[in-house]
């Protein structure tokens, strides 16, 4: 029995008599609740909106690649040991092998260039130096018709450190935009109804945010003029960021009077932690039912979701994930870590099967819902945290022009670049650009 919204009892809670406690045996509600129970929720039988949108899932620490990696390629490829945790949404996928970022260093921080493809010291002097991040392109498009732009989910809040992010998302400045990692915080703030009294202090901050920045932007203009060209540069970079947040506080006034989508929280596991290894697998779920549920209300259509930050995170039951990357070749550990990278399809399979379920038009939520998964190293055959052969694979958006059912392999010595798939994916979801980072066209054999 899930103890989730039971009270939790006490011995002492129990019986009391002349002040003092009575010994009881051990009851089931005395236990502890149980966090780790499946979810019991169902996607809705049909979708009203008929969208593009984009979720990227990234898993670190790399994967076991001797057994992610399909022995043939094509259509007719042979799933991988690995990959047959997505035997039955095998149509719905396309696996890609021997794409890398060409200006990444590798190790972990693989999740600040995954989707920028950046080199992080390209500046003389600079410990670090990031770009925009695909996303951010794709948000510009959608985020007009949306309540929120995009959405940055996370195990951990915030935006971390450089080099070991808490966040995929970048501005056009390479600023990293906070994730959350709290279910609860992140269903209230999609589909909770704010009261007059929240709507009055939200308006108040966003006023109090208006007015620092057009001091900013004032005072930006004076010192502008007394810089040097490098300077400059800097600054006009600098600015580029005010004006993203101005943008940003226009929508959100415009949008405060809106009512929010209904959404029922049954099912919803909202009180699972990241943090928890009993919680683990919950969490995972649960942040996956929160992004289907805002691509179903379309609350936003483009959605990052980092499963654990670089160096950190652990499987599904308790395993340290970020001491198996470093393998050295251990069958043992090796073992390990393959049984984490099926336990984390699982999780992707189920969300694919929820979108699959939901009626959309003249197919299902999952025709015109692209989903990038994968990691921005490679631990290797010994260990090696190598930015070349990352594990990647495209699911859905079949009706958008995603080619699917397929192995794409690529000569890894060779490392085409990921910008290649970042830029054909994102033009496929309505962004109209040939330019991303060090892309150099499309991706043959995937749009």
């Amino acid at each position: 029995m899930s103890g989730l919204g039971k009270a939790r009892l006490s011995r002492r809670h129990v019986l009391r008599a002349a002040g003092a406690a009575v010994s009881l045996p051990l009851l089931e509600a005395m236990l502890p609740r149980a966090y780790g129970s499946p979810s019991t929720f169902e996607p809705l039988p049909k979708s009203g909106v008929v969208q593009p949108r984009m979720l990227y899932c990234y898993v670190p620490n790399g994967v076991n690649i001797l057994e992610w990696v399909p022995a043939d390629s094509g259509e007719n490829y042979t799933l991988s040991p690995t990959l047959k945790a997505l035997e039955a949404h095998r149509d719905d996928f396309t696996v890609l092998t021997g794409l890398g970022h060409p200006h990444s260093k590798g190790g972990h921080s693989g999740a600040d260039t995954w989707l920028t493809g950046a080199d992080l010291a390209s500046k003389p002097g600079a410990d670090y130096t990031n770009s925009t991040s695909i996303d951010q392109l794709v948000a510009a498009v959608h985020g007009p018709h949306t309540r929120y732009a995009s959405l940055q989910l996370s195990d951990q809040s915030g935006t971390g450190a450089a080099g070991h992010s808490h966040t995929l998302s970048f501005d056009a400045s390479g600023t990293p935009l906070p994730a959350e990692n709290s279910p609860q915080r992140l269903f209230e703030r999609l589909f909770v109804p704010e009261s007059a009294t929240d709507k009055a202090a939200t308006l108040a901050r966003y006023a109090e945010r208006r007015s620092i920045l057009d001091a900013i932007g004032s005072d930006a203009k004076s010192l502008h003029r007394r810089l040097g060209t490098t300077d400059q540069k800097k600054l006009d970079e600098y600015l580029s960021s005010v004006r993203d947040t101005e943008k940003q506080v226009e929508r959100m006034e415009q949008w405060i009077d809106r009512p929010k989508s209904k959404v029922s929280d049954q099912g919803l596991q909202l009180v699972s932690k990241p943090s928890d290894a009993h919680d683990r697998p919950m969490w995972i779920d649960v942040m996956l039912e929160l992004t289907y549920l805002s691509f179903l209300t379309d609350t936003t259509r483009v959605i990052t979701f980092e499963w654990s930050r670089e160096a950190g995170g652990f499987g599904l039951h308790g395993e340290n994930h970020h001491e198996l990357s470093h393998h050295g070749g251990d069958a043992g550990m090796l073992a390990q870590l393959a049984a984490i990278d099926r336990s984390f399809l699982e999780k992707l399979g189920r969300f694919i099967g929820m979108l699959k379920k939901t009626a959309e038009a003249d197919g299902s939520m999952l025709d015109r819902t692209v989903v990038l998964y994968g990691s921005g190293m490679n631990s290797g055959k010994g260990g090696e945290h190598s930015p070349k052969n990352l594990p990647l694979l495209v699911a859905g958006g079949s009706k958008l022009g995603v080619k699917l059912g397929r192995h794409l392999a690529f000569d890894e010595d060779k490392h085409p670049p990921l910008s290649n798939v970042l830029l054909s994916l994102a033009q496929k979801v309505g962004c109209e650009t040939e330019k991303f980072s060090d892309a150099t066209g499309t991706l043959d054999g995937l749009v």
